[in-house]
């Protein structure tokens, strides 16, 4: 895991502070997961990803059923440490630094606040899921897929993207919440980590879908467009109700 640090921070695209980081995470199947940080100018620096949240997001997006390690470029930040913290649904995770001896989570973060405060049982990765779908090549079906496995057990208000490359490429991002509220990841910020690691521009995005119900209690429309304004302005955008 340590190993593949330099390639996790490949994948990072700190525009804003040039600080490359670079996370990989273990999935409980074995599986290692790799993602690095995303920042975006002239946008709220809420809109950063972190890379222990892009990582994260990709063993999210991948249907890891756990996690039990995360390797990290740097010492993983407060919010990075909640983030962990909702991921890892009572169980212990330990934190791998290069030329540091491995922690536990428990020790960064020793009196936690988690879904359990909120009366939350399920996580973002033992989540009901609907069954696996073939949406490729399909943005709308895509978008509605990442909407319907989203994570949003505190807003109700489950929500996904598609992204269409030029390539023709597709790349989809479901909501994830967090108990803390602030940590949670956009839809879009989800799709943006595959594409990253993809090696696909952002300014290459031809179509974003979003898909989301018309009665949730809170929106990604106008952050999307936000974001989407400064990254890659000529893209097409749509908006679609979430399927039932």
């Amino acid at each position: 895991m340590l190993e593949l640090l330099a390639q996790a921070q490949s994948y990072a695209r700190p525009v804003l502070s040039n600080f490359r980081v670079g996370a990989v995470v273990r999935g409980t199947s074995g599986a290692l997961y790799l993602g690095g940080n995303l920042e975006f100018p002239g946008q709220s620096l809420s809109q950063t990803v972190h890379a222990e949240q892009a990582a994260l997001s990709n063993a999210f997006m991948h249907d890891e059923p756990g996690i039990d390690a995360i390797a990290v470029s740097a010492p993983p930040c407060g919010h990075c440490r909640q983030f962990l913290y909702e991921f890892s649904e009572g169980r212990e995770l330990t934190i791998l630094l290069a030329g540091q001896a491995p922690t536990e989570l428990t020790a960064l973060l020793p009196y936690p606040f988690g879904p359990g405060d909120l009366n939350v049982t399920e996580g973002p990765l033992t989540r009901t899921k609907i069954a696996i779908e073939n949406v490729e090549g399909d943005p709308v079906r895509a978008a509605r897929y990442a909407a319907a496995n989203a994570y949003a057990p505190y807003s109700n208000s489950p929500s996904g993207v598609a992204i269409r490359s030029r390539r023709g490429n597709i790349y989809r991002g479901s909501y994830i919440e967090n108990a803390a509220f602030n940590p949670s990841l956009p839809p879009l910020q989800v799709a943006l980590v595959a594409m990253a690691i993809a090696n696909e521009d952002f300014g290459d995005i031809a179509e974003v879908v979003l898909a989301e119900a018309a009665n949730n209690s809170i929106s990604q429309v106008s952050a999307t467009k936000s974001l989407l304004s400064v990254i890659a302005p000529h893209a097409e955008f749509r908006l679609l109700p979430r399927a039932k």
